[in-house]
């Protein structure tokens, strides 16, 4: 649908410049008042009229019609604006444009929950609202909006999910939360799915203290629970208790040290200026074609940065059991498992998000802050990650007793 020029040129008459279109008592704000007041009327017809052509009963012998108007601030992208809403003489309509007890318009509480997704504080919310929209919203309102979604959190926690991964990375991110009067720090377990169609898909995320082989379990047996029946590949970072509790739960699953940690704990224990020439120096290990040929580049590795850093290639050797996995497999598969793009720029948003929260009140408000910063970061997997083709059909000659039909 389209205006007519004619149309626009009069509704336009008198307004010269943006402030007057936009402003305090600008066209648009004088719009969208007599839109949804007009939306409000039509509503109120509707009611009266279906209320008459219900049959006639005892309670309700006297017909039911308009008995005024009450006034109402309502709040959105145009500002706020004041608008007057039919009533009934029953007391019976139930708005659906703007509905009883709220006062907000136009997906504002989405615009609150986008900028709360952001790792924004309460008072910068409220800032960034006012700066905008010329809108004034109290702490409690930007409260109850993002408690409202504590409830759709856990049902997203408890979905079914697919009954195959080809590969799940599980990863962890420290947050700092008050508890018994003191900040203690805390981790988010994550689990990022690649599904058979190479997108990525967190499945659930769980806090704790203290990680253990009993704490695995119970994750496992709740992703197993949710339809989980197979995970061909699980990626983890050194995790106490993990692989044990992956062979109780999964046993078909091929645990593998992920790569990407690796290489990450190893830049740690260099200069900021030695990173990029230790993690180029690190790739030919990890890119081998075989563990022979990766065992030699490790060696490479060493004769290199030992002197140095001689922590780097010792860590390599101690957990080279957990990495040699990798080398089974055929290059399609190997690029796949250790791809960086799979968990970096997930976990590079997410620490940006924490930045602004120096600790969490309680638990839940870090699980709520996290679960709407990656439900921004989902928008964007919407491809397969890189070379998933290939991959897919290794992984379909590689599983072919489990893969699915």
């Amino acid at each position: 649908m389209t205006f007519r020029p004619e149309l626009l040129d009069e509704l336009l008459k008198g307004y010269e410049n943006p402030g007057d279109l936009l402003g305090e008592g600008g066209i648009l704000k004088q719009l969208t008042a007599a839109l949804v007041e007009r939306c409000l009327n039509a509503e109120m017809k509707t009611h009266l009229e279906e209320q008459r052509l219900e049959p006639a009963t005892e309670g309700k012998a006297i017909r039911n019609r308009r008995n005024g108007h009450s006034r109402k601030t309502i709040k959105g992208e145009f500002g706020e604006a004041e608008i007057s809403v039919p009533r009934d003489r029953n007391s019976e309509f139930e708005p659906i444009i703007v509905k009883k007890g709220r006062t907000r318009f136009d997906g504002f509480d989405d615009k609150i929950l986008s900028l709360y997704a952001r790792g924004m504080s309460t008072r910068d919310i409220q800032a960034q609202l006012q700066e905008l929209y010329g809108v004034e919203v109290s702490p409690g309102l930007i409260s109850n909006v993002t408690d409202a979604v504590e409830e759709e959190r856990k049902i997203w926690q408890n979905r079914v999910i697919d009954p195959v991964y080809p590969i799940v990375y599980f990863d962890a991110i420290v947050v700092k939360v008050r508890q018994d009067g003191r900040v203690i720090n805390k981790a988010i377990h994550l689990a990022l799915g690649v599904n058979l169609s190479g997108t990525k898909e967190l499945l659930g995320m769980w806090m704790t203290q203290n990680e253990s082989a009993k704490f695995w379990l119970q994750v496992l047996t709740e992703l197993q629970n949710r339809g989980l029946k197979d995970i061909f590949i699980a990626c983890i970072d050194g995790l106490t208790g993990f692989p044990d509790a992956i062979e109780a739960v999964f046993p078909k699953t091929q645990v593998q040290l992920c790569i990407v940690h690796m290489v990450r704990n190893s830049l740690s224990y260099v200069s900021y200026k030695d990173r990029k020439a230790v993690a180029a120096d690190l790739r030919p290990i990890y890119t081998a074609t075989t563990e022979a040929e990766a065992e030699q580049q490790l060696v490479n590795f060493a004769e290199q940065w030992d002197k140095q850093s001689p922590t780097i290639s010792r860590a390599w050797l101690t957990h080279w059991q957990r990495i040699i996995p990798l080398f089974a497999f055929p290059p399609e598969i190997c690029k796949a498992i250790y791809t960086t793009n799979a968990i970096e720029s997930m976990n590079m948003t997410l620490r940006k998000v924490m930045k602004t929260h120096r600790a969490f009140p309680t638990d839940e408000s870090a699980l709520k802050v996290i679960y709407l910063a990656i439900q921004n970061i989902a928008k964007k997997w919407t491809m397969p990650i890189r070379d998933w083709k290939p991959a897919l059909n290794r992984f379909a000659i590689e599983f072919s007793d489990r893969f699915p039909s």
